[in-house]
């Protein structure tokens, strides 16, 4: 993610806005078509703006406690009709709950919880975290 770790700092993603052009960007550099957008926490600034301008340019959302989910309503998330998997851990009781509680207003999600798994599931209990995400990729249409 631009501006964390070791990665500098990238002047549009200072706002929202310029964090879904950043991630356009990236996508059409790509060359990527209805791709399925993986999202762990702080990605979550970059994947929600996203995903509310352009569920449709996607397969699948799979958010895994993303931070931002409170910076939107529930009549916004009511309007995207992508396929998503709220996927998290049962021992992430601070971001998990909050991304829950938001993201399923989402119309077509469904969740994974991972025993056993913290905030970084899927480094905790990486065989649940790639069987759930396989699972929700094969039924995929």
């Amino acid at each position: 993610i631009p501006g964390y770790g070791n990665s500098p700092p990238v002047e549009m993603a200072v706002t929202a806005q310029g964090r879904r052009t950043f991630l356009e960007h990236v996508l059409q550099e790509l060359g990527m078509q209805r791709p399925v957008l993986v999202s762990p926490s702080m990605s979550g600034r970059f994947s929600l703006p996203f995903l509310l301008a352009h569920w449709d340019w996607l397969a699948g959302f799979v958010p895994i406690a993303p931070v931002g989910t409170k910076d939107y309503t529930a009549e916004q998330y009511q309007g995207v009709q992508t396929p998503t998997l709220i996927l998290y851990g049962d021992r992430d009781t601070g971001l998990a709950p909050q991304a829950l509680q938001n993201l399923q207003h989402l119309p077509e999600h469904r969740v994974a919880v991972l025993p056993g798994a913290g905030h970084a599931c899927y480094l905790d209990k990486p065989e649940a975290f790639h069987q759930a995400l396989l699972g929700f990729l094969h039924q995929l249409k």
